[in-house]
């Protein structure tokens, strides 16, 4: 099995704000599912909710959502559609205090924080011994799983990982995030972001505030770190893909507004690099129905990233020259 076709957007749809939002505002009906919810306890008694779908076979797949998302985010239920499909077991996490997980934690989530992903990962060896367990980060959680995989091997591991348009450059992305059409993101992920920071006890900031001044007055404090910029480098998994062991794939585009593949570091052999030349960020709306049936790029992408003769694939691959 080859990589997935390259992306092609319409001509209409090639600016990389068209695809971020685009993907966003067009609905994808999925089909409803009954799913469970559980709650996992963390070692600093705080708890995460969970969604459970049972399978029939012995994979499980873990999905991690995005910045000041939840497991109800449309990507998040698309995905879910995708591994129910193919008979799997299927657990989408809320992070702290996101989705039905608010009022259960007394911290937040930040871009480092692996050791929850672990937890969850761990979780689900124990539950579901002799499995194949997958993991699946967008955006924010792209960067966790990197850093997991990457940084934090002492760690419960997945046995595939899957980043999608991870943040390879914290500082560069809070950066790039303040500037011109940028502030629309910015000024979405901090609305969100405020709500649970003070639930959680946090300052209020005013309403001009942006995710680099969030970070300095509450993020890095929260989590221990000495400030903004501290948080930023030690928690940007740039700089750690070369480490990696656990097969891992990475799709990402060049044109993502605020976090451009181009912030990645070099790669292990263990990963597998899948830059697309445009899609925004996880936007990736094509030109014609991809051979899932619908629009929906990234769905395709990791429809192909589950089929078992890519799995075992860890060479490095470019976007037009994947084949």
């Amino acid at each position: 099995m080859n990589a997935p076709e390259p992306f092609v957007p319409p001509r209409w749809a090639r600016w990389p704000h068209v695809q971020t939002i685009l993907a966003h505002l067009i609905p994808s009906p999925t089909p409803e599912s009954p799913w469970r919810a559980e709650s996992l306890s963390l070692a600093d008694g705080d708890r995460l909710a969970l969604r459970i779908w049972e399978g029939c076979n012995s994979t499980v797949l873990f999905l991690f959502h995005g910045l000041a998302g939840s497991a109800d985010a449309d990507y998040m239920r698309r995905t879910v559609a995708l591994g129910l499909a193919r008979g799997w077991t299927v657990v989408a996490v809320n992070h702290r205090g996101s989705g039905e997980g608010r009022g259960m934690a007394r911290r937040t989530y930040h871009s480092g924080a692996t050791g929850d992903l672990a937890a969850v990962l761990a979780w689900g060896r124990e539950r579901w011994p002799g499995h194949r367990h997958l993991a699946v980060g967008f955006s924010i959680s792209a960067n966790m799983l990197l850093l997991l995989v990457g940084r934090d091997q002492h760690l419960a591991q997945p046995d595939l990982a899957i980043a999608v348009n991870p943040p390879g450059d914290l500082e560069a992305a809070s950066r790039r995030l303040r500037q011109g059409f940028n502030r629309v993101y910015d000024l979405r992920f901090v609305k969100r972001l405020r709500r649970l920071a003070e639930e959680l006890g946090g300052r209020s900031l005013p309403p001009t505030a942006t995710l680099w001044d969030f970070d300095e007055v509450y993020t890095a404090q929260a989590a221990g770190f000495r400030d903004r910029l501290d948080y930023y480098t030690r928690c940007s998994c740039g700089s750690h893909l070369a480490g990696i062991r656990t097969p891992t794939v990475i799709l990402t585009s060049e044109d993502d507004p605020f976090a451009p593949a181009s912030d990645l570091g070099p790669v292990s052999p263990a990963v597998r690099l899948h830059v697309e030349r445009s899609g925004g960020h996880m936007g990736y709306w094509a030109a014609r129905p991809t051979p899932l049936g619908s629009r929906r790029w990234l769905d395709y992408a990791l429809e192909v990233c589950f089929r078992e003769s890519y799995l075992s694939t860890t060479s490095r691959t470019g976007s037009s020259s994947s084949s």
